[in-house]
């Protein structure tokens, strides 16, 4: 048997999961990571939390799969993107805590950048909105208030890298810095039509050359595994962004087709093939996972409590004793009786962009109970991918193209038939569950059996996805309008408006 491993280093949890040449899980295992927040609005994970309970992982799932490193072909690495990490490259131990991308302490550097009339360069050269998401203002933050690091930095000391950086070099012993397309343009330092750093933009943030690692495509040979590590050498053969790689997991390999990713917040992604499309209805463009060094390029927009709203269901509300009973108490109400839950807990992401907007439960009445409240929630994730798919698809008809015309979808929630089946209502269009819905590790394994010949090209992979279940839409077209009309009003009321 032909074994890949996936390095999944996510923003709550560290995971590594076995596949087998059929793109099918044969073991895995996994760990929590701590979260840190040292004041409000920020964010920290230990660089070296990351890399202990990420190789501790690694060791358990090749351990629970019964297989040795030899018998591995290739190591495929996907992780939390923008989130930031700066070492020393002598010792190789961090200078400071991770900054993850969920971190808002460099929003003053962000509106300076705005006021100064940078937002049109910035999103020309890298498809990105100015904004404390992205890797390069925390960079700047580090080397700013970080005691020594700005000199450090000049001398040529110091490395950056994201997640993905950060584990290259600890599996590597620190022999190789470098990172793949997908990941570098998410740091706002990335030229996205030149698949370069940028010197304009690197010269807006101070952030001198010699920290950047080397950028390849996301399918490509970085490295070696040392043999001390694993137990045997293993050929790095891929790397991607989360979002990306599951992209790739789907095999969304041409334009128009689109996944959704239904974690602790939704991610969608359109692929749009070498065409870099600006988006008009408040998106942001990106690198798509590469096997060749010419780009290719998605349409994104972010929800940033999807998942999430089951989680305040239960700690909350104390609604549910676990996340697997939403299911149960949604469907004990035949409808959610006109009750409208907008989780905007931290705002709205795309594609309303209202950072002012908060969470918001409307239409209660005397019979209204927490059956509706939770039936109402589960429908809020698919009133907001809804609004995202209808951005997309307007994007894409204004560039030429057609509508969306199936909706490929992973992650923890889709497993949820009453979200998947009133996701198809409102879309109009079929909703497909794949047979692995753990698309992101997939999609690492993929990239790392593409470069290291398991596969020979993006045809075969297309060939091994499988639909677990189709969800067809049921409910009128009419219907679904009025329903999505209901939505937009609601989300029109969660807005903050300023006291007379």
């Amino acid at each position: 048997m032909t074994y890949l491993l996936a390095l999944d280093q996510g923003t709550s949890s560290s995971r590594s999961i076995v596949f087998n040449a059929l793109g099918q899980v044969v073991a895995q295992a996994q760990q929590e990571l701590t979260q840190q927040f040292p004041q409000p609005g920020w964010v920290e994970h230990d660089p070296l939390d990351i890399w202990r309970t990420q190789l501790a992982t690694a060791r358990q799932a090749m351990t629970n799969a019964g297989i040795s490193a030899y018998e591995v072909s290739a190591v495929g690495i996907t992780n939390q993107r923008e989130t930031t990490v700066v070492w020393h490259r002598r010792t190789g131990l961090p200078i400071h805590n991770a900054i993850v991308w969920q971190d808002r302490r460099t929003e003053p550097t962000c509106k300076t950048l705005r006021q100064g009339g940078l937002t049109a360069c910035v999103q020309a050269k890298t498809g990105l909105l100015i904004d404390p998401y992205f890797s390069g203002t925390k960079l700047k933050w580090i080397l700013d208030n970080v005691p020594g690091a700005r000199q450090q930095a000049n001398n040529g000391e110091l490395a950056f890298g994201t997640v993905d950086s950060w584990l290259l070099w600890q599996l590597t012993h620190g022999a190789v810095h470098a990172t793949d397309i997908s990941n570098a343009s998410r740091t706002m330092l990335f030229n996205v039509h030149t698949n370069q750093w940028d010197n304009e933009l690197l010269q807006m943030l101070d952030i001198p050359t010699s920290l950047l690692p080397r950028v390849q495509p996301s399918s490509s040979l970085f490295g070696e595994v040392c043999a001390d590590i694993l137990g045997s050498p293993i050929p790095i053969g891929g790397m991607a962004g989360d979002q990306q790689s599951a992209l790739f997991g789907q095999a969304c390999f041409t334009p128009g087709m689109v996944k959704n990713t239904y974690g602790t917040g939704c991610f969608m992604l359109m692929h749009t093939g070498h065409t870099f499309q600006t988006s008009h209805n408040g998106l942001i463009t990106t690198s798509a996972a590469q096997t060749t060094p010419q780009p290719e390029f998605a349409i994104e927009g972010s929800v940033f409590v999807g998942g999430a709203v089951v989680q305040w269901l239960r700690d909350g509300l104390h609604a549910i004793p676990s996340s697997n009973h939403v299911q149960a108490l949604a469907e004990s109400v035949p409808d959610a009786g006109g009750v409208m839950v907008v989780p905007a807990f931290t705002g709205l992401g795309a594609p309303y962009w209202q950072p002012d907007a908060r969470g918001s439960i409307l239409g209660l009445s005397r019979g209204s109970t927490l059956a509706h409240i939770a039936r109402a929630a589960l429908e809020s994730i698919a009133f907001q991918s809804a609004a995202l798919l209808q951005a997309m698809s307007r994007d894409a008809v204004a560039a030429g193209g057609v509508a969306v015309a199936e909706l490929r979808v992973d992650g923890g929630a889709c497993v949820n038939d009453l979200l998947m089946q009133f996701q198809a209502d409102l879309l109009g269009i079929p909703v497909i569950r794949p047979a692995v819905i753990e698309t992101t590790a997939l999609g690492a394994a993929y990239l790392a059996g593409l470069a290291t010949g398991v596969y020979q090209n993006k045809a075969q992979l297309s060939a091994l996805w499988q639909a677990e279940k189709r969800f067809l839409p049921q409910m009128p077209p009419a219907l679904a309008q009025e329903r999505m009309s209901q939505w937009e009003h609601a989300v029109r009321q969660t807005v903050l408006k300023p006291a007379a």
